[in-house]
């Protein structure tokens, strides 16, 4: 005959009170209450345990006892699981009970270290000397330090400085070693700069032991923009070897600089970020990454150089800046879907990211202002040939870490740099009166038939 215990966990009105996830969420006395009874018949269960094992105990009540337990553990296993899907808090206490874990979990991806900025995403994904890669991560903690609101870290800060310091004089020669010739002495300026500069390391070492962190910041942003300059000079190129199949296709072998020239047609003006006077047109720059999505950011530098985008329409979507997917379309390439992996030595094609299983992009979706590629009409598995969108990323309609929920399903190949203030004042209707490449021609790369 079934305990009058288990038969109550399932009457109606004890059934209906856990399926009201809400109100069990929101009762935190209620959960504490669970487990500390919980915790209260793990105690029983190991002294019931202990007194089936006398020699001296009848065997009515072991077996008593023992079906107890049982049922015991059947009652926990039900309000533990449930309480772990309704409301995910560790069951300190309770690691001794014969309870299996749920072996699907909802992962939530480790985001801390994914970049929040077109700038720091653009820094990162510059293949340089391993030197400089070690100096700028020790650089970029303290970028992570500055934003503890009271007592700041200043002796970690000073501390991570100091390692770059030793690192940029002992490795000098390295540093030095991995810029081309004809690029050598504008290196050794950089290199100067960057020790003993204005916005240099030992001017910031100083404003950190002065524990001024308004100069702080400003020195570390002029010391990251000066080794983000160095590392360009020693990537003359692409890391990797393109697949012969898409050799077919432009590519960029580097960085460029787009410069759009955007137009208000309903008689309205862009409102200027500073003072200054509204005007019908505002200028937008994005830099363009070769690094990550050669093939995406060469097709869209051909489009650009071809004139494609002059006087093309934008429109206003969901957190997103369309461009208008029929201009250009027969002179752009549909190339495959290209999305390089952080911590990868290549992108990967024809594929997107499982950002549930902890894959995130070199380039993320989730900073305002990427620039990407559309799919293409026809498969997701390639980008449109000619429509791109800026990307308006919005924290508040973010999932898991803060990621937009199409991260890692679209060719990221830039960021605005400039003007990102004018995104939001886009409305549908605008144009893009104007693009140019006003940087980067010597690194696009064209297929035979297109020379």
């Amino acid at each position: 005959m079934a305990s009058p215990l288990s038969s109550s966990i399932f009457s109606p009105n004890f059934t209906h009170l856990f399926q009201n996830k809400a109100f069990f969420r929101n009762h935190l006395p209620l959960r504490s209450s669970i487990y500390a009874t919980l915790t209260r018949i793990a105690s029983k269960k190991n002294a019931s345990m202990e007194l089936t094992k006398r020699p001296t105990a009848p065997s009515i009540l072991s077996t008593h006892l023992e079906s107890t337990v049982k049922q015991f553990q059947s009652l926990m296993a039900v309000i533990i699981i449930f309480t772990e899907i309704a409301s995910p808090i560790p069951l300190y206490g309770l690691q001794d009970l014969s309870i299996s874990p749920a072996e699907a979990v909802l992962y939530s991806p480790e985001t801390k270290t994914l970049p929040r900025t077109g700038e720091l995403a653009l820094r990162r994904a510059i293949p340089a000397n391993t030197n400089m890669k070690t100096i700028q991560d020790s650089l970029e903690d303290i970028s992570y330090l500055l934003r503890i609101p009271q007592r700041k870290p200043f002796g970690t800060m000073e501390g991570n400085v100091k390692k770059a310091l030793k690192i940029a004089t002992d490795e000098k020669a390295s540093i030095l070693a991995s810029i081309p010739a004809e690029l050598k002495e504008e290196g050794s300026v950089l290199y100067t700069s960057l020790v003993d500069g204005k916005g240099g390391l030992q001017k910031l070492l100083q404003y950190i032991k002065d524990k001024d962190p308004e100069k702080v910041s400003a020195c570390l942003a002029s010391t990251l923009d000066t080794i983000a300059q160095l590392e360009l000079l020693q990537a003359p190129g692409l890391s990797f070897l393109l697949p012969q199949q898409y050799l077919k296709y432009p590519r960029l072998t580097g960085r460029g600089i787009v410069e759009f020239t955007v137009e208000k047609v309903d008689g309205s003006a862009f409102s200027p970020e500073s003072a200054g006077e509204a005007k019908s047109t505002a200028k937008i720059q994005v830099v363009i990454d070769g690094f990550s999505a050669p093939l995406t950011a060469g097709n869209f530098a051909k489009l650009v150089v071809d004139g494609a985008y002059d006087g093309m329409k934008l429109t206003c979507a969901n957190q997103a800046i369309l461009s208008d997917s029929e201009v250009g379309k027969t002179t752009g390439y549909s190339v495959p879907l290209e999305i390089k992996p952080a911590g990868q030595f290549e992108p990967l094609y024809r594929t997107t990211l499982s950002i549930q299983d902890g894959e995130l992009p070199v380039l993320p979706l989730s900073v305002y202002g990427a620039v990407a590629m559309a799919h293409s009409d026809v498969s997701d598995e390639n980008s449109s040939p000619s429509q791109f969108f800026f990307y308006l990323y919005d924290k508040r309609n973010s999932g898991l870490g803060g990621l937009s929920f199409d991260e890692g399903q679209f060719s990221v190949f830039g960021y605005t740099t400039v003007g990102r203030d004018i995104l939001p004042q886009i409305k549908t209707g605008d144009i893009i009166r104007s693009a140019k490449l006003v940087e980067g021609q010597d690194r696009l790369v064209l297929p035979p038939q297109d020379n």
